[in-house]
């Protein structure tokens, strides 16, 4: 624990990233079920609150909620409503500092308090598996593999161009679901080749070490399908989510609309589309509801 006289004399904005850092290190140790007493003790951090309140330069509505919470302290981290009071004053108190140090709360400042994930307790579908075609970014990867982990996919398969699963962006927004769900790269010549025109001529040596993809029925999350209440979801099935910008492949249309075609999801809002990742959830979870209540039908 660092001295609080040795961060008063810090100036104001290192003090407060120091104290950010160590109410960081404090939650982390508590998620995870740890004695916080080699980071901070009760009070220390009455101490810390303490000082923080003093600070005449929080803006009103950070100034305040440090207040009722230094009022409120008491009592020592434990299990049950303790360990949840301490973990959200902690959490609270980190991103009110985070903030007024200038940083904007990005994935990485976001602590998962579920602990270690055990893979046992995993619903799996067999044969629920994801192609994920050129999705750019770690952050929507990330996201795609928390989702497909939550709902019981079997697989994902990359394209060669899909950013990296274990990216650090990407693993830290998919808060250990990487290491969870199988999946590797691959690509099944010619139709799920990223992007290709009509007239382009695919070098395939690049692709010589990828694994093909699995043989079987496959289906497009894109727009212009049927829509989600009434997509007959299959009981094994390949679907296709593509690029953010440019959507699912040329090739890979004419793939799904030879199978099982594509789904889509209505919306209401003049911008008349959603994030990539938002969208895979959401049809995500209708495809696990009717496996689940056995209403798929292949």
């Amino acid at each position: 624990m660092i001295p609080l006289h040795k961060l008063k004399k810090l100036p104001r904005s290192q003090g407060l990233r120091k104290i950010a850092k160590l109410l960081g290190e404090a939650e982390y140790r508590i998620s995870l079920g740890h004695d916080i007493s080699p980071v901070m003790d009760l009070p220390y951090l009455e101490e810390i609150l303490g000082f923080l309140v003093q600070d005449p330069f929080f803006p009103l509505p950070a100034a305040g909620a440090l207040r009722n919470i230094h009022a409120g302290l008491g009592g020592h981290p434990g299990p049950g409503n303790s360990r949840e009071k301490y973990l959200r004053i902690l959490n609270t108190v980190r991103h009110i500092l985070l903030s007024e140090t200038g940083r904007q709360t990005a994935d990485w400042d976001l602590i998962d308090h579920t602990g270690r994930l055990d893979p046992r307790g995993r619903r799996v579908f067999t044969g629920m598996r994801i192609y994920l075609e050129d999705i750019r970014s770690p952050f929507n990867v990330g996201a795609m593999f928390r989702t497909a982990e939550s709902f019981g996919a079997e697989k994902i398969y990359l394209s060669p161009l899909c950013a990296d699963p274990n990216h650090p962006r990407a693993a830290r927004t998919a808060m250990g679901c990487v290491d969870l769900v199988p999946w590797e790269r691959c690509v099944k010549e010619p139709y799920l080749v990223p992007n290709l025109g009509p007239n382009d001529s695919p070098n395939y040596d690049q692709y010589s070490d990828c694994p093909a993809l699995p043989e079987g029925p496959v289906f497009a999350l894109e727009t212009g399908g049927t829509g989600i209440d009434r997509f007959p979801f299959p009981r094994r099935a390949l679907m296709i989510v593509g690029s953010e910008e440019l959507g699912v492949s040329p090739q890979g249309l004419a793939a799904a609309d030879a199978s099982l075609g594509r789904v889509s999801i209505p919306t209401y809002g003049a911008k008349g589309s959603l994030n990539v990742s938002a969208a895979f959830g959401i049809v995500l979870y209708a495809w696990a509801a009717a496996l689940s209540h056995e209403g798929a039908t292949l």
